[in-house]
């Protein structure tokens, strides 16, 4: 079975609900239902940049931010020639062509609590590995850069920063230095998008306005500290959340020391 269009697999989601949508649970219902198995490594960004570009435009409406709905769900899908003459292929992904930093902000995405034990620490430039939706191409973004936490459960012992495309060798440092024995989990707020392929984009040389700035050191706070009476993100905060992934060399290495006990209690 070949991938339906991503716009035909958006309203064919939108079409089977009953109430309107999140893009995220749009894109996580398209996997999950496998009405496409290639998304590339951003599928929730081209979801939502086919939802903000015709001809879905014209047949969806926002109820809220990142929430649709089909104007009319009993009309059926039309066929738009232009599109349908170029083929398949040119409208399996809306280009996003927006300059980055300007679309998301200062920071383009951010993992919240990931586990240390899920990273195999025995390199000193380790993978970091996330996807954005269960089921999408991961990445690594272990040449991250931005600010990260460290933290001891949900306690915070330790913020950083890297301003350099580093993130994972400064996660390793904090291996072997005195903070060593003190965190098992980490958070972090990178500045470097990811491109559809799992690759990272470069570092952001455009300025940043003041206004920006204030944001984004509000939503950071949200975010990594969590107040109670804070019900919503930071104003301006469009960062994509990235959901770890175990990285598969941590599994062998499992494997092996668990072969290496077995041929000792043999022997």
């Amino acid at each position: 079975m070949s991938d339906m269009r991503w716009r035909d697999a958006i309203e064919k989601v939108l079409r089977e609900s009953p109430e309107p949508v999140h893009y995220a649970d749009i894109t996580q219902t398209i996997i999950d239902n496998k009405y496409r198995i290639n998304v590339g490594a951003t599928p929730a960004a081209t979801v939502a940049a086919n939802l903000s570009q015709n001809p879905l435009k014209r047949r969806v409406t926002r109820v809220r931010p990142g929430v649709y709905s089909l104007i009319d769900p009993t009309a059926a899908p039309d066929a738009d020639p232009v599109l349908v003459a170029q083929g398949r292929e040119a409208d399996a992904a809306v280009a996003v062509t927006a300059d980055p930093v300007q679309e998301m902000g200062l920071i383009n995405a951010f993992g919240m609590f990931w586990r240390r034990s899920e990273v195999d620490w025995s390199k000193r430039d380790p993978r970091l590995v996330g996807v954005q939706q269960s089921g999408s191409q991961q990445v690594d973004f272990g040449s991250q850069a931005g600010v990260y936490l460290l933290h001891d459960g949900n306690r915070v012992v330790y913020v950083g920063r890297v301003t350099e495309p580093r993130l994972g060798r400064r996660m390793w440092e904090h291996t072997r230095d005195r903070l060593t024995g003190r965190w098992d989990r980490f958070s972090w707020f990178g500045v470097r998008h990811v491109r559809e392929e799992g690759t990272l984009g470069p570092m952001p040389t455009t300025g940043i306005g003041l206004s920006t700035l204030i944001a984004t050191m509000e939503a950071l706070l949200i975010e990594g500290l969590e107040p109670p009476q804070n019900r919503r993100q930071g104003d301006g905060f469009n960062a994509l959340e990235y959901i770890q992934d175990r990285d598969p060399e941590v599994d062998n290495r499992r494997k092996r020391s668990l072969l290496s006990e077995l041929a000792d209690q043999i022997g």
